[in-house]
């Protein structure tokens, strides 16, 4: 019998951002590792949750990709190791990738709908990358540029590429491809600390959105105008952006982080610029990206991070106590880099 550390979602949040110790508590069960497991039933020990600004709306009420449970753990993107297993399908020591729904929580007996949540990958036991990567850059992160620059952004060499929160999960990952496929790239982020690893990794220009005027900055670092807009903040931002854009411009809509814990969001006040321009507006969501782009994604990043020709910056939480304290330093600017909680070593 083990202690099972569980983060549970008890309260929707109606405005503002989730709070720790009101929206998501950590609480212990008991879990008997040594019981008899059903036909296909594994247990997995979890090593790492990935920690998403998207977490926070599915801790709203409606919200259409689906709720959180009341009273359930919270679920998400991670790594864990099985340590027992009755699945001819899944050994022991097999490496498992959570693709969404998987309960953060230390320990997870996996059966029922949970047998859709998990696929095998021991990929970190032969590329030589940690295993925190396949819950960020080699996950959902990692996808979501990948899928949102080269189908949205669709790149063309010499291009110019601005980037908002490119000092995140998945802004640092596009100004990177951008660079390795030709382009010029732009980006901004919330402190100079930040902007300073922003031209560290490649960027050729970088501003502190909070020290300066935005639409200002555009027209100083753009000076060709902008081809392509990854938009992860909306607002005033993608506002400036639209200003910005060049005739043909895509403007690639991932999120709008700006807006998250505002009961009314800011309006965009010239869209209509989109129509003398033929500027593109194209949102996206990385969970239909088919199989065979994703495969693609996997083999392209995997190669581009053992050549180096893209770093991954990590935010490491060190315990699963601190998972609600590390959703409310995203939202709140206090990470650097892509969020992670690392529950336990392997």
């Amino acid at each position: 019998m083990v202690l099972n550390k569980q983060v549970i979602f008890v309260k929707h949040v109606t405005a503002g951002f989730p709070v720790p110790g009101e929206h998501l508590q950590v609480h212990a069960t008991e879990l008997d590792l040594d019981a008899p497991l059903a036909q296909d039933e594994y247990i997995i020990k979890n090593l790492v949750f990935s920690i998403d600004p998207y977490m926070a709306v599915r801790m709203r009420p409606g919200h259409m990709a689906g709720n959180f449970v009341l009273g359930k753990p919270a679920v998400g993107f991670g790594m864990g190791v099985v340590i027992k297993s009755n699945n001819p399908d899944i050994k022991e020591g097999d490496l498992v990738q959570s693709m969404g729904n998987g309960p953060y929580e230390e320990y997870t007996k996996v059966r029922g709908d949970l047998l859709q949540a998990y696929k095998v990958c021991n990929d970190p036991k032969t590329t030589g990358l940690p295993i925190s990567n396949y819950a960020g850059v080699l996950s959902m992160p990692g996808l979501t540029a990948y899928y949102g620059l080269m189908t949205r952004g669709q790149p063309k060499q010499g291009e110019t590429l601005y980037v908002s929160a490119a000092s995140g999960a998945v802004g640092q990952l596009v100004g990177q491809m951008g660079k390795v496929l030709g382009l010029r790239v732009i980006g901004s982020a919330g402190s100079d600390e930040k902007v300073a690893y922003l031209k560290e990794i490649g960027f050729d220009g970088a501003f502190n959105y909070k020290a300066s005027d935005i639409s200002e900055k555009l027209e100083e670092l753009c000076p060709n105008g902008i081809d392509i807009y990854f938009d992860n903040v909306g607002g005033r931002t993608l506002e400036a952006a639209i200003a910005k854009s060049n005739v043909h411009a895509r403007v690639v809509l991932c999120g709008m982080s700006s807006q998250y814990g505002k009961a009314v969001q800011d309006g965009i006040h010239n869209l209509f610029l989109a129509i003398p321009k033929e500027i593109s507006l194209l949102g996206f969501n990385a969970s239909y990206a088919t199989p065979e782009l994703t495969n693609e994604f996997r083999r392209t990043v995997t190669s581009w991070l053992q050549q180096g020709k893209i770093k991954y910056r990590e935010d490491i939480a060190e315990g699963i106590d601190l998972t609600p304290q590390a959703l409310l330093d995203v939202f709140e600017g206090r990470n650097f880099g892509k969020q992670i909680v690392k529950v336990a070593d392997i």
